[in-house]
């Protein structure tokens, strides 16, 4: 038996209504998943229309205002960019006298010294005047390269001979005093050799890095 006309084009329009409805509903779940994962994705301090330029080809951005550029450089704080190692000998002794032979009143040591120099540049003393930020162009002021640490390493050090003379007795601190001449040697040594030139100069491109990770394309670091 032939459908009658009108229920036929009833159904046909429900049909349509519920295939309208879906779209709409998925359409809807569809954007605001995107709009929350470019919200977790991006962070603070970027926006939606930073996101929608990337996806359309456009280079990225971020946000580069010069107090934001501080703070997150400040972030950094003691930036560690040498590690300097030696290995010396070094030599103490304590004469109780000279009018006698050595061999009698002196207690003598020889050490064998490992020890490391750290040095790097301090961001944190970095102020809102050192750094100045035109567009995708920045200049920033770097401090001074610094030694931060000088560290004998006592697993690795140790001493090699001890003498001491049949008429003195053994001196209790001069073993510390020789750790003690070590860590100062170490330290002169690793300034002789340039430790905070090469300091400075790892730093400067350590930084030219991270900012160019922010989007500037013309970086000065003086």
């Amino acid at each position: 038996m032939p459908l009658d006309t009108g229920k036929r084009n009833r159904v046909g329009d429900q049909g349509t209504q519920l295939l309208s409805w879906v779209f709409g509903v998925l359409c809807g779940i569809l954007l605001a998943a995107l709009i929350a994962v470019s919200a977790i994705w991006l962070g603070p301090g970027t926006g939606l229309t930073h996101w929608l330029r990337a996806a359309l080809g456009s280079s990225t951005f971020l946000n580069v205002e010069q107090p934001v550029v501080v703070r997150q450089i400040q972030q950094l704080q003691r930036l560690e960019t040498v590690l300097y190692t030696l290995e010396n000998v070094v030599e103490g002794e304590h004469d109780y006298t000279t009018l006698l032979p050595k061999l009698l009143t002196a207690d003598r040591i020889l050490l064998i010294g490992h020890g490391e120099v750290v040095a790097g540049v301090d961001l944190g003393k970095i102020g809102s005047g050192d750094v100045v930020v035109q567009g995708r162009s920045v200049t920033l002021r770097l401090p001074g390269a610094e030694i931060f640490s000088t560290r004998i390493d006592n697993q690795k050090t140790h001493v090699y001979s001890r003498d001491t003379g049949i008429l003195v007795p053994v001196d209790p601190n001069l073993e510390t005093d020789v750790r003690r001449e070590a860590e100062r040697q170490l330290r002169e040594a690793a300034l002789k050799d340039g430790i905070l030139k090469a300091a400075a100069r790892n730093a400067r491109a350590t930084l030219t890095s991270f900012l160019k990770g922010l989007g500037f394309e013309q970086i000065e670091i003086l």
